[in-house]
């Protein structure tokens, strides 16, 4: 147990000094590292604000249900419970025939006789709102089965626009994830290979020995770990306090008070940014390090 305790220690020890001895090189990737970061951060929030502003639209966005005119509100509301059984349905609001008779009446201000004598024409009907807009289709089908219901209402143009702007955002962060990911590896792995390469003829010493590739490999792999982990807490630091700011100016303008948008606070996002970030850093940091290994202890 404690030859295991020493090892650990020294692979970890040996990992820490990497970092102090190739200061330029560290903090060469250190700035790079950083820079990736805050690229992939500030897409990150952008993506998740996008999102969260979607999602309030798209709980805006309804159709709504009429019903035959034969139908009481009695039997509307029982048509009601049916509806919000239906996977999809977020909420659902009864217009009754008093309501639907008002809402026209409200259209005709100016000129009140024009609906005088036709109180009893206007059929009880539901605004059903969605939880997912891409289920719209099918919730739409499920209820236009109901009996009693006559015909279905809606904005289909502005629901197909919001979906493809959601489906198109949620693509382009995966995309952009990707890259940086790939550009980060890279950099990672060219920032530790000049670290392997000024030690190569210890390591090949290690190797005469009879230091198993593993032993080798360890320390290089704390190192960058250490470094991906060190970014990210930079990044975080960074990203948060630019956010604040700039959430801070932004609610103060008069088109987002005019829009009446809403943004996400950062410290709703802190603990899956610093979940992401984390996983991110050491992530690109062991397989950097594996990549920058592999000439050396194939030789």
């Amino acid at each position: 147990m404690t030859v295991k305790y020493n090892i650990i220690s020294y692979l970890i020890g040996e990992g820490f000094k990497n970092i102090l001895k190739n200061k330029k090189s560290t903090a060469s990737s250190l700035s790079i590292m950083c820079m990736v970061m805050l690229v992939f951060g500030a897409f990150f929030i952008i993506g998740e604000n996008v999102n969260y502003i979607m999602n309030n639209v798209e709980g805006a966005q309804a159709v709504q249900v009429n019903f035959k005119d034969d139908v009481t509100d009695e039997e509307a509301k029982v048509i009601g419970e049916k509806i919000k059984k239906i996977e999809g349905v977020n909420k659902i609001e009864f217009i009754s025939k008093d309501d639907a008779y008002n809402i026209a009446k409200s259209t005709f201000v100016d000129d009140p006789v024009v609906l005088e004598g036709y109180e009893d024409i206007f059929p009880p009907a539901y605004v059903v709102t969605f939880t997912d807009l891409s289920l719209k289709d099918s919730v739409q089908a499920e209820i236009s089965k109901l009996d009693g219901v006559d015909t279905i209402e809606g904005s289909d143009k502005t629901m197909e626009m919001l979906m493809k702007i959601t489906n198109g955002i949620r693509i382009a962060t995966a995309v952009l994830l990707v890259i940086l990911i790939f550009v980060s590896i890279f950099i990672i792995s060219n920032t530790i290979k000049l670290a392997v390469y000024s030690r190569r003829k210890e390591i090949s010493i290690m190797k005469y020995v009879g230091a198993t590739n593993n032993f080798i490999r360890w320390p290089f792999i704390v190192e960058g770990i250490l470094i991906g982990i060190i970014a990210g807490l930079i990044s975080i630091l960074l990203v948060g306090l630019a956010y604040n700011v700039i959430l801070n100016q932004l609610l103060q303008t008069e088109t987002v008070k005019l829009l009446e948008l809403s943004f996400v606070n950062f410290s709703d996002m802190f603990n899956l940014i610093i979940i992401v970030y984390l996983i991110l850093g050491s992530g690109i940091g062991i397989i950097g390090s594996v990549m920058s290994m592999r000439k050396y202890l194939d030789v």
